[in-house]
């Protein structure tokens, strides 16, 4: 373990609860789909940074499109080989890293056991073929997780539209485009949304104690509010799918 994992290990429990949601399910697929004390290989789609496989006991292969100047340039989205130099260097479980549109994949069929893709799908125009590449890299018995906004509760529309998103996906909507290439599909709703969801993603900093406590607590309090909430469409965040083959 790096001092930059064991740094995120230890501030985990405090962040955003869709990335400790995200996290604690990779955790749990990864030590069901291992055996025989063999690590699997996990490839990480559109994660850049990808905190959510940071730690995981697994060889995570991280993949994404390159940055563009423009809006992926201002969301930070997106490889450049300065990012690709600076997370070899903090990581320990990195097997690879690839600058790759997973829509025009070169990767060979069967090549990974699971594939993790966390808020992607909906930057994503081609979704089709961005799920049946995803299937085909997975080896049989393998496993595909997803997550989007939760477009049954959050719409992509008007004023507040994101420009960088193309679309939000209702429950059924996924459910049906996944199981077109998966042959067990289970999407979920995850996380309140509100003001401690809101107050929570606002970033830590060391020079502003009294905002960072309040993201801290609005974290915690929306841990609780997010508990049994796997079949609920109004205000929940986003959408969690597990899709096997």
């Amino acid at each position: 373990m790096t001092n930059y994992e064991f740094i995120r290990w230890l501030t985990y429990p405090i962040m955003p609860v869709h990335l400790q949601t995200v996290r604690q399910h990779i955790i749990q697929l990864v030590k069901q789909n291992s055996s025989n004390k063999k690590v699997i290989d996990v490839l990480d789609v559109g994660g850049r940074k990808s905190p959510y496989t940071i730690g995981v006991a697994a060889n995570i292969t991280l993949l994404d499109v390159p940055q563009e100047a423009g809006i992926k340039e201002d969301l930070h989205l997106g490889f450049t080989t300065a990012i690709l130099a600076t997370i070899q260097k903090k990581r320990s479980n990195i097997k690879d890293m690839l600058i790759q549109d997973m829509t025009q994949s070169t990767l060979e069929d069967a090549s990974y056991d699971a594939v993790v893709s966390v808020e992607v799908i909906e930057h994503v125009e081609e979704d089709d073929l961005f799920v049946k590449n995803i299937a085909k890299v997975i080896k049989p018995g393998g496993w595909a997780y997803l997550t989007t906004p939760n477009g049954d509760y959050i719409k992509n529309e008007g004023p507040g539209k994101n420009p960088d998103h193309v679309r939000h996906y209702t429950k059924e909507q996924l459910q049906t485009l996944l199981a077109k290439y998966f042959d067990n599909v289970e999407v979920f709703y995850a996380v309140k949304t509100g003001k401690y969801r809101v107050q929570g993603l606002k970033s830590y900093k060391f020079n502003k104690p009294v905002s960072t406590l309040k993201s801290v607590l609005a974290n915690i309090i929306n841990r609780f509010q997010s508990n049994g909430l796997a079949t609920s469409s109004r205000r929940t965040a986003h959408l969690i799918a597990i899709a096997y083959k």
